[in-house]
């Protein structure tokens, strides 16, 4: 039986032509005065996954990411 991709992380994730993954942090959308500029500013194209982020999600998203590589 195929194993089905996990809705959720696929909305979350935005994965590139490359393989590689990126996720959008939180806290960016509301109470943005009471946060420095660098905390705003961190990763606006959205914050690499790490390697073992990679691992888990390229086991819940089969097919979709590449696990070689740093």
């Amino acid at each position: 039986m195929k194993q089905k991709s996990h809705s959720g992380l696929k909305k979350r994730l935005k994965i590139r032509k490359s393989g590689t993954a990126t996720f959008d942090k939180s806290a960016k959308k509301h109470l943005l005065a009471d946060k420095s500029k660098r905390q705003k500013k961190l990763y606006p194209s959205g914050m690499p996954i790490n390697h073992t982020q990679r691992k888990t999600f390229a086991f819940i998203l089969p097919g979709k990411l590449k696990t070689q590589g740093r």
